[in-house]
């Protein structure tokens, strides 16, 4: 029993050291500002990379009024339009 117990554990703390120290994905996200957030996509072979901003839109519904959370994708990077900020967003 307390062989199981303790290969248990020890495979517990294996995977956890693996998860831990596997490499950063190359992507960021900024929060805050007039967006909610801005994250960009890994770099491509072509230097471009996928920036996607989420923003609020204000719906008006009668007497009240409400928050829709909208999300817009665009391709930028070298020969495409940049826009805040103008690199790539890097953790």
């Amino acid at each position: 029993m307390k062989r199981c117990i303790l290969a248990g554990v020890a495979a517990l703390l294996i995977a956890g050291n693996l998860i831990t120290s596997a490499p950063p994905a190359s992507a960021g996200c900024q929060y805050g500002g007039s967006v909610l957030k801005k994250c960009d996509g890994p770099v491509q072979p072509d230097g471009t990379w996928q920036r996607c901003t989420e923003f609020t839109h204000l719906i008006y519904s009668g007497a009240s009024s409400f928050l829709v959370p909208e999300r817009r994708c665009d391709q930028v990077g070298p020969g495409q339009p940049l826009g805040d900020p103008p690199t790539h967003i890097d953790d």
